[in-house]
């Protein structure tokens, strides 16, 4: 007796199709899972056998072997347990084996026969896009989630029981539809708003371009100046995802068990901030079956970092390449991954170890070796990747005791949506949402300048002693200053505007 089952697991980021194998002989009564299972796999016959019998069916006291196929393919968790005791039942003859080769199954099975939530189950809808099966059938609380890739047909079910009377009877259970338009409307609500911020104006304008471009952004200046609270209140001010950017990131936080119980899709751009312990594999990923680090959890949104010194050096070098080519390459000898990271990165530090470099009022008690260890943190080479490099003064007393109102966060998020949407327009048809993706074609086509720019350009590279990165870091920044002031040529402001951002570390670390 012999039955098939389809199901998916999941490797890396991305789902696959596995097909579940069962064969039922004469013997012993045993039960044999092959193919690579890791130990939730092989604890699942204990499980299947509890639900089936809880579910009113009976489980064969006879040999079972059980395939998971592709053999030579590592399979982990526990969303196959369904899918085996169906291949069970149907191989023991009590359901048909006609209708079950028409879906792919997944879902992890409690003792009482009720199907639990997994982790991944949009991963495996979009990977079924293109396949063959007529639907998936997954456990009611992922029935959201995997209903956003709208090309699949997705049934939800509750419990092993009502999923036979479904293959039995198709028209028991309907297929899942997501309203993916109500959940961006109660999307983006915060709690924290740039009107709580008093003065700081021009790191305020420097934040504000950031968030216009995607653009990467450090913050330096003396404890309590406002770094961190300035750098948690940049997410209000991003213009609101893209139903693509938003399937990406649900995608990513599925597949890692993110996803909070009462939460179906991600469609808030994500804000991680890790401690400054974190290894340099919780940060970029990897590990034995590697895993995605907090570059890639914070596609399409933030990664802070705050006080960067702080953070291991490797840790901090480590970040060179996602910056520069927005993924990740985990390779082992077991196989190679490759993990997106389209993330804003977000810094902030003081300028001395004791924090008072910069601060009129206090004395800095740092000695210049102390300042130079603590600076030399910081490589040139990352400074380099950021585009926009911000000082943030202690306020005045004045300042802080004044009742004026600041700009709230609404009113500078309808500036960076709109120069958000001007590049949306521009860009097309092309894998890159924001000016700060593009690559040196791109710059060339998007980032003209006339006469004056290129003089003014010019003078600093020669002072500033400015290298091919930070020009076109220069040129990225002035296309955002240009959009947000709805201009289709760049003009001598807006590279002017763009050139202060990038003397900070000329001034701190030459």
């Amino acid at each position: 007796m012999f039955a098939k089952v389809y199901s998916f697991g999941i490797s890396g980021l991305e789902a696959y199709p596995v097909t579940i194998e069962v064969h039922i002989s004469g013997g012993l009564p045993v039960t044999h899972i092959v193919g690579l299972p890791d130990n939730a796999i092989k604890e699942s016959k204990e499980r299947v056998r509890s639900a089936i019998k809880n579910s009113g069916f009976d489980y064969p006291h006879e040999r079972i072997t059980i395939n998971l196929s592709p053999a030579d393919t590592k399979k982990e968790g526990p969303a196959f347990d369904v899918a085996i005791a169906l291949g069970i039942l149907a191989a023991s003859e009590q359901i048909s084996a006609l209708s079950l080769n028409q879906y792919a199954v997944v879902g992890e099975l409690s003792l009482n026969g009720h199907i639990q939530t997994i982790n991944g189950s949009l991963a495996m809808a979009l990977t079924m896009n293109s396949g063959p099966l007529l639907g998936l059938i997954v456990p009611t609380a992922n029935a959201f989630e995997a209903a956003l890739s709208k090309n699949t047909k997705v049934y939800p079910v509750k419990s092993l029981q009502e999923l036979v009377h479904f293959l039995n009877c198709p028209q028991s259970v309907i297929a899942f539809d997501s309203n993916t338009e109500e959940l961006f409307q109660k999307a983006n609500v915060h709690h924290v708003d740039f009107a709580d911020v008093k003065g700081q104006a021009h790191v305020k304008r420097g934040l504000e371009i950031a968030a216009a471009g995607a653009h990467n952004v450090i913050l330096i200046g003396p404890p309590g100046s406002g770094k961190s609270m300035l750098a948690k209140r940049l997410p209000t001010i991003l213009p609101d995802m893209t139903i693509e950017e938003a399937l990406e990131t649900t995608k990513i936080h599925s597949v890692m068990g993110l996803l909070k119980p009462d939460q179906n899709m991600v469609a808030t751009r994500p804000f991680r901030s890790p401690h400054h312990t974190s290894s340099d594999v919780a940060i970029v990923g990897g590990g034995s079956l590697p895993r995605p680090g907090e570059v890639t959890l914070s596609h399409n949104g933030i990664l802070f970092l705050d006080e960067l010194p702080e953070f291991n050096r490797d840790v901090l070098e480590s970040l060179r390449q996602p910056l520069e080519d927005y993924c990740v390459t985990i390779s082992r000898a077991s196989k190679s991954l490759r993990f997106p990271s389209k993330f804003m990165l977000v810094a902030a530090m003081n300028p001395c170890l004791c924090g008072w470099l910069t601060d009129p009022k206090k004395q800095c008690r740092c000695n210049p070796q102390q300042i130079e260890r603590y600076l030399a943190k910081i490589s040139g080479p990352l400074m380099d990747r950021i585009d926009i490099h911000l000082e943030v003064p202690s306020l005045p007393s004045t300042q802080l005791l004044a009742n004026a109102s600041s700009e709230p966060s609404s009113l500078i998020k309808e500036r960076t949506s709109a120069a958000r949407a001007i590049q949306h327009k521009r860009f097309c048809g092309q894998p890159i949402f924001a000016n700060a993706q593009m690559n040196h074609k791109q710059i060339k086509s998007f980032c003209r300048l006339d006469d004056d720019g290129k003089k003014l350009l010019k003078m600093a590279i020669d002072e500033l002693n400015l290298s091919a990165r930070a020009y076109d870091k220069i040129l990225k920044v002035a296309r955002t200053i240009a959009d947000l002031a709805h201009c289709d040529q760049i003009q001598s402001e807006h590279l002017a505007e763009a050139i202060q951002y990038r003397s900070l570390d000329r001034n701190w670390w030459q």
